[in-house]
């Protein structure tokens, strides 16, 4: 009955554009997977009664896409690329399409603000659930389409594609020194866009960016991107007050990543690590505040009940990082995880 729910609001979700009032990412997809995914499928139509009213229509093709290289990154074909990513899902089986274009837009994570990987890592799990099913091929493309229009580099990243993984380095993948190294930009104000673009310009950002130095195999790409994720849940604590929404990202997008990995050949886990790695930081840079604050208690509570929590609080990005914590706190064990969510729910 669940996998029915989900797919009932694929049909009504795939009538919708990936963005809405002009570049606002359209959570819908990602949102009812998570909630399906942990056992509420009853809130997802009348949670999608309410979020249908605010989104734009699937916007329309203006030529078939011909060169990809040059149509990467441009919004305006977005309805090209979603009519692309379409026709390549009904002609070849899914996981060859995702190998091939995970390489191709792994360097543009930042994405719609990192909304674009986020997407496919929702539409993967629920095609992990069911390889067959028309309606998640077709939220596949969708999210490969969205990503693919805008995709975006994090500025300074394009050195960790080029890092040689197989370096002599003997020390450990250390994410919590690499993100305390991270510098924060002076004017934390404008559009996810603007704050990028502000990156170049400060001293300690690209030797911050360097210091996670490539993963050598990808069991140790797996376990750094699971170490990425446990950090920036736990820095949600100290830092989401100063953004309580963009600073869900730095969390949902390495989960992205690390869901995806069991569907990607093994020589791409450690440049996955590489991009997951330069969205949390980048994020972190142009959102969090330099110092943070004493993490919030919360009274002790299981996961499926702070699942339950973010559920009736119904906020798209609340039910996210929710189903991104438990994650997290299923690899970990770290109870201290499990406040997150409801500390966002409070912000938020």
């Amino acid at each position: 009955m669940s996998d029915g729910v989900l797919d009932e609001a694929y049909e009504r979700l795939h009538h919708t554009g990936p963005e809405f009032e002009g570049w606002l990412s359209n959570h819908g997809p990602m949102a009812v997977e998570a909630l399906v995914r942990h056992g509420h499928p009853h809130r997802v139509h009348r949670w999608l009664d309410d979020y249908l009213g605010r989104l734009d229509e699937l916007p329309r093709g203006l030529q078939p896409i011909d060169d990809w290289r040059e149509a990467l990154g441009d919004p305006k074909r977005a309805g090209d690329w979603l009519a692309y990513f379409d026709r390549q899902l009904r002609e070849h089986p899914w996981r060859e399409v995702l190998g091939t274009w995970w390489p191709r837009l792994l360097p543009g994570i930042a994405a719609g603000a990192t909304h674009g990987v986020i997407r496919v890592g929702h539409a993967v799990r629920a095609l992990e659930a069911d390889d067959e099913n028309p309606r998640r091929l077709a939220e596949l493309g969708q999210a490969l389409g969205y990503w693919a229009a805008r995709w975006l580099p994090v500025p300074g990243a394009d050195q960790l594609f080029a890092a040689n993984p197989g370096r002599p380095d003997t020390d450990p993948v250390d994410v919590e020194a690499a993100l305390d190294a991270v510098p924060r930009i002076a004017d934390q104000t404008g559009g996810v866009r603007d704050r990028l673009g502000r990156l170049p310009a400060v001293p300690r950002w690209e030797p911050a960016l360097a210091a996670l130095r490539p993963a050598r195999s990808p069991a140790e790409a797996q376990r750094g991107l699971a170490a990425l994720i446990h950090r920036a849940g736990l820095d949600y604590l100290r830092f989401g007050h100063s953004d309580p929404v963009m600073l869900v990202h730095a969390v949902t997008a390495p989960t992205a990543v690390l869901r995806t990995l069991p569907a990607l050949d093994r020589g791409l886990w450690a440049p996955s690590l590489a991009a997951a790695w330069a969205a949390t930081a980048a994020m972190t840079s142009v959102y969090a505040p330099a110092a943070g604050i004493a993490p919030p208690t919360a009274a002790p509570a299981t996961p499926a009940e702070v699942f339950a929590r973010a559920a009736r609080h119904g906020d798209e990005h609340v039910v996210k990082l929710a189903d991104a914590i438990l994650d997290a706190h299923a690899a970990s064990g770290d109870d201290r995880l499990l406040t997150a969510p409801g500390y966002a729910g409070q912000l938020i």
